[in-house]
């Protein structure tokens, strides 16, 4: 797009003005960034366009697209993911939050997804006020350290979130959850910046062989 004056690209047409200010030859562009040797981008697309209607590119395979001149493969599959995404969003339904109300619950769903796990996981669940997962976060994976589990990155997800709470997991692949004093030190460190974000850290569940542990439970928290 740089062979075009600066007001004219779209892409700082879309800034300025928002998507619905663009045409669809400029939002095809904004997509695909780049023309040919001979033929900006915003010429590229509106060509693109004359050929097909919105309705008929967005039925058109790889390999169809790639008959129109300029539009090689890496281009045919940008148009062919859009329009794609686009079909997905139509049928689109937002899946109900997971309620946690206790340390089962918890182990109840991340269990299934940790129990072939050859190494140590750690996760993040971000709650809101209802205790409903927002956000799953994986962590680290590899031994648990302060040096790896640091709370910047445990907090991250959940402030970008505006969680009110979070619940921390990790499993031990020896298959036993008892708590190691590394584990012990992490969780306190965790749960004390917590209480300076108002973030409260509800539990850490270790997870074992087919059984859990929970350090609120057990007290630790």
């Amino acid at each position: 797009m740089k062979d075009l004056p600066v007001n004219e690209r779209p892409q700082e047409r879309l800034l300025k003005s928002g998507p619905e200010s663009l045409s669809n030859a400029e939002l095809l562009a904004v997509i695909l960034r780049t023309g040919t040797k001979n033929r900006n981008v915003l010429d590229l697309c509106q060509q693109v366009l004359s050929e097909y209607s919105l309705k008929k590119l967005s039925r058109l395979s790889v390999s169809e697209l790639k008959k129109t001149h300029g539009i090689g493969e890496a281009k045919a599959c940008q148009i062919v993911s859009l329009f794609e995404l686009s079909r997905r969003l139509e049928s689109y339904t937002e899946e109900p939050k997971r309620l946690i109300k206790s340390p089962e619950d918890i182990f109840s769903f991340i269990y299934p997804k940790i129990r072939e796990e050859k190494r140590e996981k750690f996760i993040v669940l971000c709650l809101d006020t209802k205790n409903r997962v927002i956000r799953e976060e994986v962590i680290s994976i590899g031994s648990l350290n302060a040096s790896i589990v640091h709370p910047r990155e445990i907090f991250r997800p959940a402030l970008m979130e505006s969680a009110a709470a979070i619940v921390l997991i990790h499993n031990h692949p020896s298959g036993d959850p008892t708590p190691s004093p590394e584990d012990l030190d992490v969780t306190a460190r965790i749960a004390g910046c917590g209480h300076l974000l108002g973030i409260e850290v509800l539990d850490h569940i270790i997870v074992g062989d087919g059984c859990f542990l929970s350090l609120k439970q057990e007290g630790k928290i």
